[in-house]
């Protein structure tokens, strides 16, 4: 599916768009802020994939506080630093994008829940979540007892099987009853 960074064919953009929930005027515009992240990042070595720090300029992740774990999970790098060829960038736009399904906006926001990658959210990839939320300062991190019991709280509305953690099916089964969650989990170019 790939594609120089200075030209998008007539056909490689009709292939984009069956692939993603994306038109074909938002894929030029997303082709078109690529090339700017390139050319931003100067004498790249590779300008076929821009790197976690220049995409993390954009205006529209610079005050997400999941930026760089978003990047993370976007990444086909075998380096896992991060970085986003042009296809990576399309599948984040397309999972945040407002015609993406739920199925698709729960799959990767439990993906980037997923601190550890582990195909759980245990007690742990919690409070990494809770401190990116309110900010990992000590005006705003919770004492250990109210981190211990907002966990709690977490686990008890949805973990089902009671084994101390949030699987993808619970996890989808409690954004499913959260209408304001597909609104929330945008991005938009």
């Amino acid at each position: 599916m790939g594609t120089s960074a200075s030209q998008l064919g007539k056909d490689v953009l009709n292939e984009y768009q069956e692939l993603t929930f994306l038109t074909k005027q938002e894929i030029l515009l997303a082709h078109k802020r690529f090339n700017e992240l390139i050319i931003k990042e100067g004498g790249t070595e590779n300008p076929s994939s821009v790197s976690m720090g220049t995409i993390l300029t954009l205006p529209e992740l610079k005050s997400n506080p999941f930026r760089k774990r978003i990047c993370q999970v976007f990444s086909t790098s075998e380096a896992k630093d991060g970085s986003l060829t042009f296809e990576d960038f399309l599948d984040l736009l397309s999972a945040f994008s407002d015609s993406a399904t739920l199925e698709i906006k729960s799959h990767y926001a439990f993906r980037i829940f997923d601190f550890d990658d582990d195909g759980t959210l245990d007690q742990g990839d919690l409070e990494k979540l809770v401190n990116c939320l309110t900010g990992e300062t000590d005006d705003t991190r919770l004492t250990p007892e109210e981190m211990r019991q907002l966990i709690s709280n977490i686990l008890e509305e949805s973990d089902i099987d009671k084994d101390g953690t949030v699987n993808l099916s619970e996890f989808q089964h409690v954004i499913s009853r959260s209408p304001d969650f597909v609104s929330s989990f945008k991005i938009v170019l």
